[in-house]
């Protein structure tokens, strides 16, 4: 298992970046040479970074066991959005870190090899992946994720209403927007088996569960299949591990021996 930090200076957000790679063991590779491995996409929350899945979960164990590669970018507070100021981190995460990763390490995965998930404003930032460019992905994965603006429109604090109104705009403007996910979901049911499979996760005793009920609910309603689970749970790490393993044994089956 090798873990390779880098920092790097993207065109596309114009910053310098830390960004986190697990390579397995050749032997776990079969013979399949590192450019065709699969590759998982693995997106952070809010208040994290490149390095959140490496400590809090047991990601590095999976990936061993799958022989998976897995990516690990930093954005910020983003929520993966293009920004006005200029710093687009979803056009960094969809398109130049594929290029950058082909560029730099000869990845060349398949769409039926590449797969992203997320938790809380990952989660966010996956489904935005997933359903604005299906061709990408063969599976994505929200784990407790914002899946609705009501929750930063609804929130109290005059101080984060500020730096959401700079990563969004008028946030009175929220609902329906391209940022919207409900709108991703409704446009993407127009062709809904274009899309990559989707698993959703959220424990019972976090905020957001109400969210995500609805979220389901609405996809139910459109059509849209997923694969949902809710469970007793906190938004914590011991609920996102439980979950990201499960999401890779139902996409990849159970971990090998």
């Amino acid at each position: 298992m090798a873990l390779i930090h880098l920092d790097h200076v993207p065109v596309t957000v114009k910053v310098n970046l830390p960004l986190n790679i697990i390579l397995p063991d050749p032997g776990r590779m079969n013979g399949v040479p590192v450019r065709e491995r699969k590759v998982l996409y693995l997106l952070h929350g809010l208040s994290d970074d490149a390095s959140a899945w490496q400590r809090y979960s047991s990601i590095e164990t999976y990936a061993n066991a799958y022989g998976l590669v897995v990516v690990m970018p930093s954005v910020g507070r983003s929520f993966y959005v293009d920004q006005p100021n200029g710093q687009a981190y979803f056009a960094y995460i969809t398109e130049e870190l594929p290029r950058y990763l082909a560029d730099v390490f000869g990845l060349l995965p398949r769409r039926e090899d590449t797969l992203i998930a997320g938790i809380s404003m990952g989660g966010y930032g996956a489904f935005k992946a997933a359903f604005l460019h299906p061709e990408l992905y063969h599976a994505a994965a929200s784990l407790s994720g914002v899946l609705s603006m009501r929750i930063l429109t609804d929130i109290p604090d005059d101080k984060r209403h500020a730096e959401f109104a700079l990563l969004f705009g008028d946030l009175s403007k929220l609902a329906g927007s391209a940022h919207d996910p409900e709108l991703w979901l409704k446009n993407a049911a127009q062709n809904s088996a274009a899309l990559p499979k989707l698993y959703m996760a959220c424990g019972r005793q976090e905020d957001l569960y109400p969210l995500n009920v609805y979220y389901h609910k609405l996809c139910q309603s459109l059509g849209v299949d997923i694969n949902y689970h809710e469970a007793d749970g906190k938004h914590d790490w011991l609920f996102w591990d439980i979950q990201i393993r499960r999401f890779l044994a139902e996409v990849l089956g159970p971990i090998p021996a």
